[in-house]
C-alpha cells in the first residue's frame, strides 16, 4: 500500500478533531503518515496520531516554518513529496489548508480537489457543490493527488499505527521568508466547541429579529453542547458577530446535526452547510427553502419552538 501524507492541525500541542478524520480517511487509501510543521510535536501528540494509525509522524519542528504563513509549510510538504512519493496528500478544508494546499500543487506540478467530503480508494474524490445541489466525483489526472477535506466528513476511528518519528529539515527559500508573523494573540475561548469542528451546530438566521434574540440560540446549543452559528443575514444586521457566519462566504460546516431557526434557507447559507449528516429547520414561513434541505421541518414561531426543545432536552438530560 502507498503512503498517504495528512498535514496535522494542531493547537496548543494538542491534535485537533479534523486531523483524526483525515488519518481515518487515510486508513482506506493506503498508509497513513503525519506531517507536524512547527514546534510543540510532545509525546502525547505522538500517541494521538498513533491511535488514529499513523504509522510515521514527519517532524519539522524549527520554529522558523510557523514565523513565516503559509508558505513553508508548503515547501515542507512539498520535499516530502519529492523524496516519499506519496499516492496522495490530505489536508482540511480550512482556508489556510486551502492555501497551503493550492500552493504545494503548484511546486509539485499536481492536481488539487478542494472541499472533498469523501474519496474512494481509488483516490476519486467525491464534492458537493451548488448548495448540494449538485454531488460531482472527480480524479487528479497529474503529478500526486493534493485533496483538501471538509471537517466532520469522516467519522474517527482509531486503528493504532507504530507512529515512528522522523526528523524533517527543510531550507526555506527566500520567497517562503518574504512575509513574517510579527505577533500573535491567543484567540478568546468560550465554554463551546469551535464551530468548524462541533458534532452539533444551531445557528440563527433573520428570523430571529435581534442581538438579544440569540438569546434562545445559545440556550439550545448548551443544552446539547453545540456550537452556534448565523447566517449572513443575522451577522450583516448585527444579531452575532461574523466570526460565526456560516456560509459561502462564511464558514463551512459538516455537523452531524445542524439546526436551523429562523434561516430563509438561501443558498449562500446553504452552500456552508448542506454536508451537514442531519439538518433540522425551524421557521414559521411553511415555503422556506430549508425546508427542502431539511430532514425535519418545525413551521412556528422560533420563539415558542426552540424553548420548548431546550427544555424538554433538560428535562432528558436530568
Amino acid at each position: 500500500m502507498g503512503e498517504v501524507l495528512v498535514l496535522v492541525d494542531a493547537a496548543d500541542g494538542s491534535v485537533k478533531k479534523v486531523t483524526t478524520e483525515l488519518l481515518t480517511l487515510a486508513q482506506s487509501l493506503g498508509e497513513p503518515s503525519a506531517v507536524w510543521i512547527g514546534p510543540g510535536y510532545t509525546d502525547a501528540a505522538g500517541a494521538t496520531l498513533g491511535e488514529f494509525g499513523a504509522q510515521k509522524v514527519y517532524v519539522a519542528d524549527s520554529a522558523d516554518y510557523i514565523n513565516h504563513p503559509v508558505a513553508p509549510k508548503a515547501e515542507v510538504l512539498s520535499k516530502l513529496v519529492a523524496d516519499q512519493s506519496p499516492i496522495a496528500v490530505l489536508i482540511g478544508s480550512s482556508p489556510e489548508g486551502k492555501e497551503v494546499a493550492a500552493r504545494l500543487a503548484v511546486r509539485t506540478n499536481s492536481g488539487i480537489i478542494t472541499d472533498a467530503i469523501g474519496i474512494a480508494p481509488d483516490l476519486t474524490a467525491t464534492q458537493s457543490i451548488f448548495g448540494g445541489a449538485t454531488v460531482v466525483q472527480s480524479k487528479v489526472s497529474a503529478g500526486t493527488p493534493i485533496i483538501t477535506v471538509r471537517p466532520n466528513s469522516t467519522a474517527p476511528v482509531a486503528n493504532a499505527g507504530a507512529a515512528t518519528r522522523v526528523d524533517v529539515s527543510v531550507e526555506l527559500s527566500a520567497a517562503a521568508k518574504s512575509a513574517t508573523i510579527t505577533n500573535r494573540a491567543a484567540a478568546v475561548k468560550g465554554g463551546r466547541p469551535e464551530l468548524t469542528e462541533a458534532a452539533i451546530v444551531v445557528s440563527g438566521g433573520r428570523g430571529v429579529g435581534a442581538a438579544e434574540g440569540f438569546g434562545v440560540i445559545e440556550d439550545l446549543a448548551d443544552s446539547l453542547g453545540a456550537a452556534v452559528g448565523a447566517s449572513r443575514a443575522a451577522t450583516d444586521a448585527g444579531y452575532y458577530p461574523h466570526a460565526f457566519q456560516v456560509g459561502q462566504t462564511g464558514k463551512t460546516v459538516s455537523p452531524q446535526l445542524y439546526i436551523a431557526n429562523g434561516i430563509s434557507g438561501a443558498i449562500q447559507h446553504r452552500a456552508g452547510m448542506q454536508t451537514s449528516k442531519l439538518i433540522v429547520a425551524v421557521n414559521k414561513d411553511a415555503e422556506a427553502p430549508m425546508f427542502e434541505l431539511a430532514d425535519f421541518g418545525v413551521v412556528g414561531d422560533l420563539f415558542t419552538v426552540v424553548p420548548q426543545l431546550t427544555e424538554e432536552i433538560k428535562k432528558r438530560k436530568g
